[in-house]
């Protein structure tokens, strides 16, 4: 059985710290054999959620598309970046959108229900974005999401990147992988069960 992981970073930065810590821990994931999709926020514009645009023009078709994505896969693996102490609008944006309904009509939060869910941050300064990283878990436990116990968060991580794409300290680059392969130990659990 091959865990599907929809992977995304709640920074549409090109150079984002956080895209890079997704992809170390997105690396976990596939050395336990996960097949990982990776979104681009960037890609996916979407009007600010607002419930009157809803019910005069619908739900947003890159919504539905999200939506489809999230169908698709058995986990989400989510990088968190931090502004001004919380996540970012256009995570939560997103967020919002998917919970919406279906177009079969269907609860939007069967998207996010008994799905297995990890959160990892980076940050510049030196907490690392954990703030963002714990808000951003507390929002998809709302709305259904199964939250590993294992988190990250990387502070200082404007220096903590080698050349190779890996973290220079090869004990936290190791913390991160783990994080990778604890969604996919969880998420074959419970598909098994």
């Amino acid at each position: 059985m091959t865990v599907k992981i929809l992977a995304f970073c709640g920074s549409s930065r090109r150079d984002s710290l956080n895209r890079k810590l997704l992809e170390i821990a997105a690396s976990g994931a596939a050395a336990d054999g996960a097949e990982v999709t990776f979104i681009a926020l960037a890609d996916y514009p979407l009007p600010i959620y607002d419930a009157d645009f809803e019910r005069e023009n619908g739900v947003p078709e890159r919504a539905r598309a999200l939506q489809e994505l999230f169908a698709a896969h058995d986990a989400l693996l989510v990088a968190s970046p931090e502004h001004n102490g919380g996540y970012t609008a256009v995570l939560k944006n997103m967020l919002d959108w998917v919970s919406r309904p279906t177009a079969a009509g269907n609860p939007g939060l069967t998207l996010f229900a008994g799905k297995v869910a990890a959160v990892i941050s980076a940050s510049p300064g030196p907490m690392g974005g954990i703030r963002a990283m714990l808000g951003t878990r507390g929002v998809l436990e709302k709305l259904g999401a199964i939250l590993i116990p294992q988190v990250f968060s990387l502070g200082s991580a404007h220096q903590a990147f080698a050349g190779s794409g890996s973290l220079a300290d090869e004990k936290a680059d190791a913390e991160v992988r783990r994080v990778g392969l604890g969604l996919v130990g969880l998420t074959k659990q419970l598909i098994t069960r």
